[in-house]
């Protein structure tokens, strides 16, 4: 351990002299009051230390001391269901021991040491093993299977295991490696948060990851695995969007990092997803929940360790071999504690302030994401999909934390306040947004759900385009100056943005649509563009043929319950032939 003493204070930048036996990145204590901190620089003996708790009242003199270890996670059974601040210490452990407001200095671990969990093994003594294998599984609760693996760096032959009752700390097998030395494994495994963990092969993203949201699913699907950013300014929806995403995309858990937001909103996830029923599994969302709650008026230091705190959970129930979606809500200001530390450590600005390491250290957050083959005999399958929410001010898309992550990511979904003050929601620009996973993925939705899927987005895509022309044609001299063809197809338009992409994430059954039911509703109004088309070339009148009874209809097709889809979707169908046909005749005469 080194010991030295602080010699300079700066908000959450503290630097200690006497620290020359300390290394980057170890974690220290700072003070009287045991602050948790991290060595960001080391200059001769003096170590510049970034501090996550309240540094105010600290003082030259004080105590500074070296654990020698990284910033590191706890990973085990009791994850789940839990609520972590940004340097994973559990909040509601903490209010029980000092109330509802955090105080400093709290040394309190992430995981519980006394609650004991069934451990079941699946392997045998005298089995050889390496790291990533399975050695048995921990029920943890009614819904998930948590997977004990072999920590990395263990390689040998099982000399003994146990099945029963353990704490995370307790010994549930010993193994014999291959230079004799006995290793014991417990339920519990560390892990250093800045590195990546480990895995044999990264695999390209080919499926989607199905989100119930129309706009997401059939225009700019995400795939597992894949990264995608949520730019937006003030009140368009982001978090809305990021909480739908969490509760209804088919991922095996949800890591949920509210990361320098507001407080209400982090309470709005608290409060609702104990509330809301998983239709995976008809239990509580958070069964499959981890929260790490980092808010605004918590020390912004920890900002930025609530990221990494995030992917490395993540990525240890990725390498179980679970889809893992992980939303990040904001990067912005996980960006702006980053700028606010470089400054403080008197680093070369980049543009806008922001340090000029910006670009790389996101790339390393987004590239932790991805679709891999795990460690271990078997090979699993797991995926990390990681989601971040961009803030930009004032909405500005031009400055560095959103150009920086454009640069990486694969899916934009681009929100416009336009969109959110006219009450469309989600408010995702369909011009400017776009997904480069598409083309990767047309034979799963060729293969899973319809040939047509691929031919049917196309065109409609095609019709939202000529519809932002055709306005630019009505802004300068009418409507009345469009042809019959182009008016049926601004019709179609509205048709799609109102009936289609238009989404209530507050309605029972509006709120999520299973991709065949998303597949039935575009095929349905593309159905009603093609026979109006055919209809006006027969010389049917415009007005008669805007005022169909089915056109209604067809508008409340989303409101269709999913075990009803193909009955109701028939009948319309069948009506819009029939009513079609009719006015047709009736014309004709």
């Amino acid at each position: 351990m080194s010991q030295g003493r602080i010699v300079k204070v700066s908000g959450p930048l503290v630097i200690a002299e006497g620290m020359k036996d300390a290394n980057m990145f170890d974690v220290v204590r700072v003070s009287e009051h045991e602050l948790i901190g991290e060595i960001l620089e080391m200059h001769d003996d003096r170590a510049s230390i970034q501090v996550y708790e309240e540094t105010s009242g600290l003082g030259p003199g004080g105590p500074v001391v070296s654990t020698g270890h990284p910033l590191s996670v706890e990973l085990g059974p009791g994850l789940l269901e839990n609520i972590f601040d940004g340097i994973q210490r559990p909040l509601e452990d903490m209010r029980q021991m000092v109330g509802s407001n955090i105080t400093r200095g709290i040394n309190i671990n992430a995981l519980d040491r006394s609650k004991k969990w069934a451990f079941k093994p699946v392997l045998a003594k005298g089995d050889k093993v390496a790291a990533g294998d399975i050695i048995g599984t921990v029920q943890e609760n009614e819904v998930f299977e948590h997977r004990i693996m072999v920590p990395f760096g263990t390689e040998g032959t099982i000399t003994d295991i146990k099945e029963g009752e353990f704490t995370v700390e307790e010994t549930v097998a010993s193994v014999k490696t291959v230079n004799g030395e006995i290793k014991n494994i417990t339920l519990m495994q560390k892990w250093p948060v800045r590195k990546e963990r480990p895995y044999r092969e990264k695999l390209a993203p080919n499926e989607p990851m199905i989100t119930g949201q129309r706009i997401i699913d059939t225009l700019f699907p995400i795939a597992k695995g894949g990264v995608a950013a949520i730019p937006g300014p003030f009140g368009s929806g982001k978090t809305v969007v990021q909480h739908q995403l969490a509760k209804w995309a088919d991922a095996d858990l949800v890591v949920y990092i509210g990361c320098g937001e507001r407080g209400n909103e982090m309470t709005d996830v608290l409060m609702e997803f104990p509330e809301l029923k998983d239709p995976r599994t008809g239990k509580s969302l958070m069964k499959r929940t981890v929260l790490i709650a980092n808010t605004s008026d918590m020390p912004v230091a920890a900002r930025e360790a609530s990221i990494y705190t995030g992917i490395t959970i993540a990525e240890y129930f990725r390498d179980m071999g679970y889809s893992v979606a992980l939303m990040a809500d904001s990067t912005s200001r996980w960006a702006e504690a980053l700028r606010e530390m470089s400054g403080r450590l008197e680093e070369m600005p980049g543009e806008e302030g922001y340090p000029a390491y910006l670009s790389s250290r996101l790339a390393q957050f987004y590239e932790r994401a991805g679709k891999v083959v795990t460690l271990g005999k078997e090979g699993r399958i797991g995926s990390v999909s990681a989601i971040g929410a961009v803030s930009p001010p004032g909405g500005d898309l031009s400055e560095p934390v959103t150009q920086a992550t454009l640069r990486i990511v694969k899916v934009f979904w681009g929100l416009d306040s336009n969109l959110a003050y006219r009450r469309h929601f989600p408010a995702i620009n369909w011009l400017i947004s776009y997904s480069l996973y598409t083309d990767r993925m047309e034979s799963w939705y060729e293969k899973n759900i319809s040939r047509d899927f691929n031919r049917y987005r196309a065109e409609m895509m095609r019709i939202l385009q000529e519809e932002a022309e055709l306005e630019e044609i009505v802004r300068l001299v009418g409507i009345d100056a469009l042809s019959p063809k182009d008016r049926v197809t601004l019709e179609a338009a509205r048709s799609i943005r109102e009936d289609y992409l238009h989404q209530d994430a507050f309605h029972e059954i509006d709120t999520y649509a299973a991709l065949h039911k998303q597949f039935r509703m575009l095929k349905l109004i593309l159905t009603y563009y093609h026979m109006s088309q055919d209809a006006v070339k027969k010389g049917v009148d415009l007005k008669n043929l805007f005022s169909l009874p089915v056109i209604e209809r067809i508008g409340r097709a989303k409101y269709i319950s999913e075990d009803k889809v193909d009955e109701e979707f028939n009948k319309i169908e069948k009506e819009l032939a029939e009513q079609m046909d009719a006015l047709i005749a009736k014309e004709g005469e």
